[in-house]
């Protein structure tokens, strides 16, 4: 049987499932609005995120571009409520991308892609 978290009152809600993530808010260090969170890409084998893919630029869903940046690239700022990417915007949109129509099979090899630009840009 699973014992449940014994949690201090303020961290009840420290988990998030992960279709309330969708949307929200990303800006840059400097506090300048970016774009959204889109979705999450999750290692199948240790269930850690791995890569946020961000949705920015567009207008009511269209013209959107999609950018896969590692998870450790984003902190959150409960203050403002979303997520503050680490990477410059121009460092960012020079990156591996997709449109909505286009979205890559997000396996090994397109990971070691997005891995190997961000690392190349750290």
């Amino acid at each position: 049987m699973t014992q449940p978290l014994d949690l201090p009152a303020e961290d009840v809600d420290f988990l998030i499932s992960s279709h309330k993530v969708d949307g929200t808010p990303v800006r840059t260090r400097d506090g300048v609005a970016l774009g959204a969170v889109s979705t999450f890409k999750i290692d199948r084998r240790t269930g850690q995120v791995t890569y946020v893919v961000l949705r920015i630029g567009g207008l009511l869903g269209i013209g959107q571009t999609f950018y896969p940046v590692p998870w450790s690239a984003l902190t959150y700022d409960a203050e403002n409520v979303g997520y503050v990417v680490s990477i410059d915007k121009r460092l960012l949109e020079g990156g591996p991308s997709f449109s909505g129509s286009t979205e890559p099979v997000f396996d090994r090899a397109y990971a070691g892609r997005v891995s190997s630009y961000y690392a190349s840009v750290a």
